[in-house]
This record gives C-alpha cells, sequence and structure tokens, in this order.
C-alpha cells in the first residue's frame, strides 16, 4: 500500500495549514510514554517531494522494490463526484515509464473528514458515487493507467482496488458498467479487490474478484476479538477517568502488534472467494491522532520477518498469488517499509531474506 500524500495540495493547505504533507504529522510526533519511540526520522532525512516532475522519488523507491522484493506498489487514489486530490504523484509516474516499477490502484472510497489532531468529525468533502456519467468519468480518468505496460494485470484484467466496497450500494451496476467499458477499451473486464479492512468476509458477492486483508484493522475487527476489544475500551474509560481526577494524562492506546501476527497466521477461511493475505510492519498513528492513537509496540524487523515466511506458506497454499504489506510509506501511522533512522533497511531486508528462503526450500 502506498500512500501519496508527500507533497502540499490546496485542500491540505486549506485543511491542515499551509506546506502540510504527511511529513509535518510525522517530524510534530512526540513520545507518549516511556519507551516511545517517537518521532520517527527517514534515514538520512529523506524528506522527499513526490511533487517533483523528475520523479526522483519514484526512481529511489523502484530502485529500493526492486532490489528487496516488493513486486510493486498499490497507490491510493482520493476521487470524489466533480474532485479529486493527491493525484499528482501517480500522473507523475505515468510520465515517466523508464521507471520500472509495476503497480496498481487503490480508491480510498471514505468521505474525507477533519478528525486527527483530535479534532470533532468535520466531514470535509462527502462521498457520492453517482450514475453511469460520474463512472464513466471516473474510468476515464484510470484508463491511461489502465493501458501502462507496468499496470498490473490478471487475466487481462486490470486489478483494481477499492478500500471499502461494501459501502457503495451501487456496486453490481458499477462493476457492470466498467467491465463493459473496459472491454471496449481491449481488456477482458476489470478485476475487482475489495479491501477487507474489519472483520471477517460476511457474504460472497459475484461483483468482487478478490479481497485484500488490510493489517492490522483486519484481524481486530474480528468477531473473536469483540470480548477482548471491549475490555481494553472498559481499560481505556477507567484511565481516562483516573486521569482527569490525578490532573495528568494516561495513554490508552497500546496494543500487541505480537497478537495480530498470531492470528492472521491462525486465521481460516471458509470462502471460494480468493482471498489476498496481509501483514504491516509495525503501526503507532500517535504522529496523526496524538493521544487518541493506537500504538502496537511490540513491533521488530526479526518478527516481522518470522511472520512474513510462515504467511507466504500459507498463501501458497491458499493458492493466493500476493500478499499485501501496509504500507510502503505511511509515515504518519509508523507503518513504513522505507528505511528510517531505528531500524535502517531491516524489514525490506526481511522481505528479501523470506522470499530467497522460499525460493530454496520450493526448489528442495
Amino acid at each position: 500500500m502506498y500512500l501519496p500524500q508527500f507533497h502540499t495540495t490546496p485542500e491540505n493547505d486549506e485543511w491542515w495549514g499551509k506546506g502540510y504533507t504527511d511529513w509535518v504529522a510525522a517530524k510534530n510526533a512526540v513520545s507518549r510514554y516511556r519507551g516511545h519511540r517517537q518521532p520517527r526520522t527517514p534515514l538520512g532525512d529523506n524528506y522527499y517531494d513526490l511533487a517533483d516532475e523528475t520523479a526522483a522519488a519514484w526512481k529511489w523507491q523502484a530502485e529500493l522494490a526492486a532490489k528487496y522484493g516488493v513486486y510493486g506498489f498499490c497507490i491510493y487514489q482520493y476521487w470524489f463526484t466533480g474532485v479529486q486530490t493527491l493525484q499528482r504523484p501517480m500522473e507523475i509516474l505515468l510520465r515517466h515509464p523508464e521507471i520500472p516499477l509495476r503497480y496498481s490502484i487503490c480508491w480510498a472510497n471514505e468521505e474525507w473528514a477533519r478528525s486527527w489532531y483530535g479534532n470533532e468529525r468535520e466531514v470535509l468533502i462527502p462521498q457520492e458515487y453517482g450514475g453511469e456519467k460520474e463512472w464513466k468519468r471516473h474510468f476515464e480518468y484510470l484508463l491511461p493507467f489502465f493501458k501502462d505496460e507496468r499496470y498490473i494485470k490478471v487475466d487481462r484484467k486490470p486489478m483494481f482496488h477499492i478500500y471499502k466496497a461494501h459501502q457503495i450500494e451501487c456496486l453490481k451496476e458499477m462493476k457492470e458498467f466498467w467491465d463493459r467499458l473496459a472491454k471496449e477499451n481491449g481488456f477482458d473486464g476489470i478485476y475487482l479487490v475489495a479491501g477487507n479492512t474489519a472483520g471477517v468476509i460476511k457474504e460472497e458477492t459475484r461483483e468482487i474478484d478478490a479481497y485484500y486483508n488490510f493489517e492490522p484493522n483486519h484481524v481486530w475487527g474480528q468477531k473473536r476479538n469483540k470480548v477482548f476489544v471491549k475490555l481494553l475500551w472498559w481499560k481505556a474509560g477507567l484511565l481516562r477517568r483516573a486521569g482527569k481526577i490525578m490532573k495528568r494524562e494516561f495513554f490508552t492506546g497500546r496494543r500487541s502488534l505480537k497478537r495480530v501476527y498470531r492470528l492472521i497466521l491462525s486465521e481460516k477461511y471458509h470462502t471460494n472467494q480468493t482471498v489476498y493475505l496481509g501483514i504491516c510492519p509495525e503501526y503507532d498513528d500517535t504522529p496523526r491522532r496524538q493521544e487518541q492513537g493506537v500504538v502496537y509496540d511490540d513491533a521488530s524487523p526479526k518478527q516481522f520477518g518470522k511472520t512474513l515466511r510462515k504467511l507466504i506458506r500459507k498463501s501458497e497454499k491458499m493458492g493466493s498469488d500476493f500478499i499485501f504489506i501496509n504500507a510502503w510509506n505511511e509515515w504518519g501511522e509508523t507503518a513504513a517499509l522505507e528505511p528510517d533512522d531505528v531500524h535502517g533497511y531491516r524489514y525490506l531486508e526481511e522481505i528479501h531474506n523470506a522470499l530467497l528462503e522460499t525460493e530454496n526450500q520450493n526448489e528442495a
């Protein structure tokens, strides 16, 4: 998963202050408790600008991905009826066909809301889906990317992701319309991959070709976790009340990534649809959400690599071709494979080693 919010936009200037990018959130992060490692700094202070028309950041990222075995990127798109934002980086990538980087696009189809930094929730751009006129406009924007030789395709179909497909009531009609347009343009349809963002797959739908598990949200939202999650909320409520009485702040968002990894590996699937497993290297969204954030504070490259090796084996047994990692560069959520001042290249090295070991075992 790839976040494009590393360049300024008029919308972010207006909503969050002039010059805002995700680097601002990362730089302003503070430690919330003893041993909490914030802020994090990209290795070599590499605060890149994705609006750079030379595509220097893309070239560097493509080189890293190829060196360590990352197959490709899934780039978030923020498309609303009549409005789009943060699209410039992928347009720059499209204009540089010499960059050897496979990619696909994920429509982050949530409404754009002001909910970071302790703000009360306020909708900034609503998410509406319209009808065929709006769907055609969206498809025509995507078509040059679909036609790019680097764009990831499955069975002659461009792979297109929707983060929360279950929120689209007209999904059946939209998918049929897009399939028709895709066939008119030389494809065999659209390969639609829906984000499994919280909980398990509840029902199979013909419109969705596959699901990808978005971690840690997916396993954390499963029914088997509900009692545990309620206990955490109860504990957090008690700590907040105690904090008010004692006039001090208790951070209530500490969780275990090792527990998440165990759940990912133990989860069983009762569906005939394709499921792409997911994993995250770390997760800590306090740079964005401050004291309301969540920290999985027992993460490590070693544990990530150990789990990834098992996940590759599990994925092979399921017949799945992809594993989705959250994320390449979510610095505002401390979920980044990119090298930083704490671990350097360790997470990328773990991917490389896991793939190499799997290849050797398969050959043996």
